[in-house]
């Protein structure tokens, strides 16, 4: 089989989830984005958190051209992409008890705040008491997972429950257990992730629905242009004093 081949076969995968996400989580991507457009207009902050390579989604939509200046990426070290070594250390914290409740109690989140927690399999134990721990604080939470790791795996967490079972929303990635959407002959293991790009996709749609929404009701959203474009550093430096209250990366 030919490399051309497989790079089209990845794409139309990919492809194809999209469009899955597109139509069939049409109506929760609605209710995502009023729910980060009723938080600015009561003047709540907007977090997301994604562990390993699920924080790769949340880093995409924070301080970047195009995107919603509120958005703030809620850390917890060791979790931020593979920034630890080794970085099979990344996967082990994710099932520690506790940390959640110490990196939110820790935070600049509070209540009336909201929280995207991104994680694929929503199955360890660090998402799913984030989860918990934030709703306990009167935060609203947007998990974006694949439930249909939830009729395949066992939760890690104590109470056997996933992401899932602990959000105000859920926004369903639609991505097939194990993340990977090729296999060929001479390849003892699937490989070719999607989740990447459907997470991040799916991200990006909540927010650019958020953005309508906040226009319809005669809000102009605090945008951020690129540093790139003539006059974009200056803009960002006027959205960034006003709404300094709100944002936590220029600190």
């Amino acid at each position: 089989m030919s490399d051309s081949t497989l790079s089209a076969r990845y794409f139309d995968a990919a492809i194809d989830l999209l469009h899955r996400v597109r139509d069939e989580e049409a109506d929760n991507i609605a209710a995502a984005g009023a729910l980060v457009a009723d938080t600015v207009v009561a003047g709540g902050r907007l977090f997301a958190f994604g562990a390993g390579h699920s924080s790769l989604p949340a880093q995409d939509v924070v301080y970047r051209a195009g995107g919603l200046a509120l958005m703030n990426l809620l850390p917890v070290p060791g979790m931020v992409g593979v920034d630890v070594v080794p970085a099979t250390l990344g996967s082990a914290l994710e099932r520690v008890g506790g940390l959640a409740g110490v990196v939110l109690d820790t935070s600049p989140a509070r209540s009336g705040d909201l929280l995207f927690i991104i994680s694929l399999s929503g199955r360890n134990t660090l998402p799913v008491e984030m989860a918990q721990n934030a709703r306990a604080l009167g935060l609203t939470v947007i998990g974006v997972t694949s439930v249909a790791y939830a009729s395949a795996t066992r939760s890690r967490h104590a109470s056997g429950t996933f992401l899932k079972d602990h959000c105000d929303l859920v926004l369903d990635s639609k991505i097939g257990i194990g993340d990977a959407e090729l296999t060929v002959d001479g390849v003892g293991a699937p490989f070719a992730p999607a989740s990447t790009v459907v997470t991040s996709a799916l991200m990006q749609a909540v927010l650019a629905t958020a953005v309508g929404e906040l226009a319809e009701r005669g809000i102009d959203p605090p945008m951020l242009r690129s540093g790139n474009v003539d006059g974009g550093h200056e803009w960002n430096g006027r959205v960034m004093t006003e709404y300094a209250d709100r944002i936590f990366y220029r600190r």
